[in-house]
């Protein structure tokens, strides 16, 4: 009979004992009514890294000592094992936008109101984390500077008062009529132009410093309320000012430019429209202050430029020394460490709207502490990394006070994401996915120490559900087939996706192989490209899916089963293999089943024959006949 069962420790020399194997289900409020989740659970008492990286390849994830796999074929919401080789790694712009972001941070160039305060180095100091265990990699340490100003620079309010120029030009087109009056516009805004791309735009002897793309943002706006429009009378716009063509960002740009001339008179500034984009160039009695976001204004009576008293490090005398702000990544064993949970608990009531009462250090210990793995620890043969292979917690330190901690494996063929929590303080840093890139930076450089190591895996995605289809964003990833367990590219699994939830991703990737040799076969490719490339990012902050399979929640569905193998679901009625070959631990001990099946009556043979073979289908032959099951 499939219940549960009290954990309790073998003294055989094997490295695994798994305990309890049975079919769970439990109801999801957000699946929707009369709908469920259904999956297969284990508790492992201890399991090897080679075994737990086999389960990893046929669909299993653990949460604390706790194994959980979904059924596809029956669950609400199919998760599919999705991972990335992590030499192949391409960021996308948003992810280069992530690591630039952080670094500005930490450099002192992001706006001073989104930077929270750190704690003074003493209090730092107090709560630092011990490192003697701690491993790096060449690229875990950084130190950057920071500034000190916490007020709005000059530089920023001139940015705005360019905005407000741009909105109040936007106003005039709409009560004219250029633009509709009926829908809302984005605001404007404008940006400067880095040191880089400024050298690209050199026109004579000016020099690019701003520029504002609200052309574009204002012509998606139009195209997207156009069906809208076409039904709905217009006494103040014609259709021929809803015409595409007429209202594309190259011809808004121009428009607003022309209204925007006056700006030359006030400022010094030269405006233009290029290819969409609103530039601003320096004018002939204007100095750019080179690294700062200042203009130095040497006219006099200006109404929207104000002059700058900003003046190089070198030169500043009055408390705006540089401070530098350190990044450590500390890599340590997985143990209860009480600023963790304490990072742990506001995260979750603060970020997941958790109730105080449900977030409790023993909660904390099952999920994110708590771990079966049996420690490896490093060699010099090459086989084994540096840090050892196990459950570790990756901590995310900023001058001494840890903003960020995530959950990994470290296994023999890669490294296994778990979980992220941060502090609340520090989304705009969108640390989630600064981790994920830092974690796939960790598997390069670790390849060097440990071949084997190749590829992250990301957990499940989820392709039904949005907020985890950020997964996907790693490329190139590849999604694990359910039915036979081979790796298929995301890209040949995702138009199948779209259309049904569970896929047998093998047959699609042999379906798609005999697609390539059909004549329009470059055309397809180069739609789904297309497509690809359509998808915007929008999901700023990377928060991991919490994927803890609490057994409480578990309703035991073997009650029901009379233990004979026609209540089994069909897809386990298969032959995987000779229960006979199993591994049972009993009293400390462990023999094959065939060698205990005369222990049990029949009708405890029969509860127990179902049983292992439902463990065999959804561990595997050589798995099923590698590790212990445990009776107690």
């Amino acid at each position: 009979m499939a219940g549960k069962m009290k954990s309790e420790a073998s003294s055989s020399s094997r490295t695994t004992t798994i305990i309890n194997n049975g079919r769970g289900e439990t109801k999801l409020a957000d699946c929707g009514r009369n709908r469920s989740s259904c999956g297969y659970c284990l508790w492992a008492h201890s399991l090897s890294v080679n075994d737990y990286q086999d389960l990893l390849d046929r669909g299993w994830r653990r949460s604390g000592s706790f194994l959980y796999k979904p059924e596809m074929e029956r669950t609400c919401c199919p998760s599919y094992t999705i991972r990335l080789r992590a030499a192949d790694f391409s960021p996308s712009k948003e992810q280069l936008r992530v690591a630039r972001r952080l670094q500005r941070f930490l450099d002192g160039d992001l706006d001073s109101n989104k930077s929270p305060k750190l704690k003074d180095d003493s209090s730092a100091s107090k709560e630092a984390h011990s490192c003697a265990d701690t491993q790096y990699s060449s690229s875990e340490v950084k130190k950057c500077s920071s500034s000190n100003g916490a007020e709005k620079t000059e530089g920023e309010s001139f940015l705005n008062s360019l905005t407000d120029i741009i909105t109040n030009a936007v106003c005039t087109c709409i009560e004219s009529g250029v633009f509709p009056n009926d829908i809302q516009l984005p605001k404007a805004s404008v940006k400067k132009v880095s040191q880089g791309k400024r050298k690209l735009f050199v026109e004579g002897s000016e020099t690019l410093l701003y520029s504002s793309n609200i052309a574009f943002q204002i012509s998606a706006a139009i195209k997207r309320a156009k069906p809208a429009l076409e039904h709905v009378h217009q006494p103040r716009v014609s259709n021929d000012t809803v015409d595409e063509k007429k209202l594309c960002p190259k011809t808004i740009a121009e428009k607003l430019v022309s209204l925007l001339n006056q700006l030359a008179e006030t400022s010094g500034l030269s405006v233009k429209a290029c290819n969409g984009h609103i530039n601003f160039y320096s004018g002939a009695n204007k100095a750019y202050l080179d690294g700062s976001s200042e203009i130095v204004d040497n006219s006099e009576g200006s109404a929207t430029v104000h002059e700058s008293k900003v003046c190089s490090s070198t030169n500043n005398h009055e408390g705006s020394s540089v401070k530098k702000r350190k990044l450590e990544i500390h890599l340590t064993r997985s143990s209860f460490d009480p600023e963790e949970f304490a990072l742990y608990r506001r995260y979750q009531i603060n970020v997941h709207n958790d109730s105080p009462s449900r977030v409790t250090e023993s909660s904390y210990r099952r999920f994110l502490v708590d771990t079966p793995l049996i420690f490896v620890p490093p060699t010099s043969d090459g086989t084994v990394p540096p840090c050892g292979f196990g459950s570790f917690h990756q901590r995310y330190v900023i001058d001494g006070q840890l903003v960020a901690v995530g959950v990994i494996d470290i296994l023999p063929r890669c490294l296994s994401s778990k979980y992220l929590f941060w502090d609340p303080d520090f989304a705009f840093l969108s640390l989630g996915k600064y981790s994920a890139l830092q974690e796939i930076n960790w598997v390069k450089e670790n390849q060097i120490h440990c071949p084997s190591l190749q590829f992250y895996y990301l957990g499940f995605y989820i392709h039904s559900c949005n907020k985890m289809r950020y997964k996907a964003a790693y490329r190139p990833s590849e999604l694990l087939c359910p039915l036979r367990y081979e790796w298929v590219s995301f890209d040949v699994a995702r138009p199948y996706l779209d259309k049904k939830a569970y896929v047998v991703l093998s047959d699609c990737a042999a379906q798609q192989d005999e697609e390539s040799s059909s004549p329009n076969a470059s055309e397809q490719a180069m739609e789904m490209q297309h497509h690809d490339n359509s998808v915007e990012d929008t999901n700023d902050v990377l928060i991991p899916q919490r994927e803890e399979m609490d057994d409480a929640e578990y309703d035991d569905s073997s009650d029901n089963d009379s233990g004979g193998e026609s209540n089994l679901p069909e897809s386990i009625q298969g032959d995987d293999g000779d229960i006979g070959n199993l591994l049972i631990g009993m009293r400390g001990t462990y023999m094959k089943y065939k060698d205990l099946q005369r222990a049990f009556g029949s009708r405890e043979r029969g509860d127990l024959d179902s049983q292992l073979r439902r463990y065999l289908h959804v561990v595997g032959k050589e798995l099923g006949e590698r590790m212990i099951y445990s009776l107690g």
